[in-house]
Parts: C-alpha cells; structure tokens; sequence
C-alpha cells in the first residue's frame, strides 16, 4: 500500500536517514569522497530538516510503501528561475526515493501527487535542478513531460561543483 502525507518536524529524523541514503546512491560518486561526507553531513542531520521544515516555504512530502518512508520530496511554490520566462513556478528541490524501491513506480505516484499539489496552488510551471550524469534522474522527468532549459552549477563544496541540467515542466 502506498500513501503520501505532509512531512511534520517530528519526521526530521526519517528525512535524515532516507535523505543520506537516497543521495548517497544517487550521488555518492559525483565528486572526491571528502566532499560528499562533508556535504551529507551537513545536509542530511537532524537540525538542518528541523529548520528547513520549520520555513514555511518549504513543503515537504514523505511517500510510504507497505506502512516504511521510502521516499520524500520538497517543493517551494512560487520560485522564480532566470531560465524560466514565466511566473507562478513552483521548485522541485528534491524528489529522492530509496534505491531498493526503484521500479515499482512509486517516484511517478509521488510526481503525479506534486503535479496536483502545483495545480491547486496555481502554480503554471514545475522547474528543477538535476545532476548532468544522473542519466535515471533526467530519463524519468522527461518521461514525465519536463524539457532542458538551461545549465547551472551545484556547489558540492568550496572546491567541487556538479554541472546540472535545468529542467522545466509547463502545466
């Protein structure tokens, strides 16, 4: 069974451990070994998910398959991009999904709910950010209608960045 709920303060800790895990498969090769351990160490605690879930912009979203979070995603609505000429975006910050649940189609429940979420919040555009090399990443949100529309840069450390493709979704 699958369910998808709004994440609470109280979630902080699952963010951190399926967040870790999630970006380290997705990631973990994408840069020297020292920079990906100071960076998910910084990113993926508990006090850094308690703030970020305490910004009212942020709208974060855990996906549950058989009763276990194996997923989540944030969303911040009304997000302005450069590479983007129109207004009411709303920003695909993270959608991670734990390796082991790949294939069963629960990234594509959990982008058809954001989907719905931006419509109800008028929203007339869906942008992100996605690694140049993570060829499953950029399959999938194709698949899902979004197109390359521009490059930027994802600062991993002070001395490593990942090139990323900007991809932008109109609804």
């Amino acid at each position: 069974m699958i369910h998808i709920r709004k994440a609470s303060i109280q979630d902080a800790n699952i963010l951190t451990e399926v967040g870790f895990q999630s970006f380290k498969s997705a990631h973990g090769h994408s840069a020297p070994k020292k920079d990906i351990e100071e960076y998910m160490s910084l990113n993926f605690n508990e006090t850094t998910f308690t703030k970020e879930l305490s910004e009212e912009k942020n709208h974060f979203y855990l996906i549950s398959y058989n009763e276990k979070v194996v997923g989540y995603t944030l969303l911040i609505f009304n997000k302005k991009e450069a590479k983007i000429p129109i207004e009411n975006c709303a920003y695909l910050s993270r959608i991670y999904l734990l390796e082991e649940y790949y294939g069963l189609g629960l990234g594509k429940q959990l982008f058809d709910f954001i989907k719905i979420l931006c419509i109800e919040n008028q929203q007339l555009g869906i942008w992100l950010n996605v690694w140049v090399e993570n060829l499953r990443a950029i399959s999938f949100y194709k698949k899902m209608g979004f197109e390359i529309v521009g490059k930027s840069d994802y600062q991993i450390s002070a001395t490593h960045s990942n090139p990323n493709h900007v991809m932008f979704l109109q609804l």
